[in-house]
């Protein structure tokens, strides 16, 4: 999951021309000795801080079917992550700096999530609005300047950007549907007899003429006219 929202944050700086203007958009850690290798205008988006959202956190499971609508695995609800990214921009001037942050500002702010066209993978199946808040508080999160001091770097304006994403459950197969009857024997009544060969219960499914179906709901035979008691006159 979390490639995958790297790739869609990557296809939506891509939108606002960036790759076509000769910016790179990476995901390295800007570490000093990094910076100091940088020979181009780039855009980094450094991935540094991940935890769950617990208060989304779902119970129960749901059912997978196939394209004939059997049921054939149940999967656990997804769970969301919060994954804070750090974004510099990096140039040979401060002034060329600012203003590609800004480009990379105006983007993000945009939008509040990610366009479903972007996502790809487990995000593009599960079907479900990936967050995207930028520039906002992020109280619970390590603040910028203790990032830069744990990569060895110096401080540099950067933008936060959190992403709420989900991780998709886990999935287990179903048993498979019944295709087949009981078979039912009768015991022999008396030493000796043999023991009835036995016959296969057929239920037939609805709309099935030919009876061979066992998923169908069985027929309940005619009833039976009432029996005729002692004492009764034939009509």
């Amino acid at each position: 999951m979390i490639h995958e929202v790297d790739e869609g944050l990557r296809r939506l700086l891509a939108e606002n021309a960036l790759e076509a203007s000769g910016i790179e958009v990476v995901f390295d850690a800007p570490t000093r000795d990094w910076a100091a290798r940088r020979t181009a205008p780039t855009v980094c988006v450094f991935l540094y801080d991940i935890r769950e959202d617990a208060t989304r956190r779902g119970s129960g499971a749901g059912e997978v079917h196939d394209e004939d609508g059997h049921l054939v695995a149940r999967r656990s609800p997804p769970r969301w992550f919060q994954l804070t990214y750090l974004v510099t921009a990096w140039a040979s001037r401060p002034q060329d700096e600012h203003r590609l942050l800004s480009q990379v500002l105006a983007t993000l702010v945009a939008t509040d999530t990610l366009p479903a066209r972007l996502l790809t993978g487990t995000l593009a199946d599960l079907g479900l609005t990936v967050g995207l808040d930028t520039a906002g508080a992020l109280a619970d999160a390590p603040a910028a300047a203790d990032v830069w001091s744990a990569l060895g770097g110096e401080l540099k304006a950067s933008l936060g950007v959190r992403v709420q994403a989900p991780l998709a459950g886990v999935t287990k197969a179903a048993a498979p549907p019944v295709t087949e009857g009981l078979v039912v024997r009768t015991a022999a009544a008396r030493t000796g007899e043999e023991a009835s060969p036995g016959r296969r219960l057929r239920y037939t499914e609805v709309g099935d003429p030919g009876g061979d179906g066992f998923t169908g709901p069985r027929e309940r035979p005619a009833a039976p006219g009432r029996r005729r008691r002692r004492g009764d006159r034939q009509p």
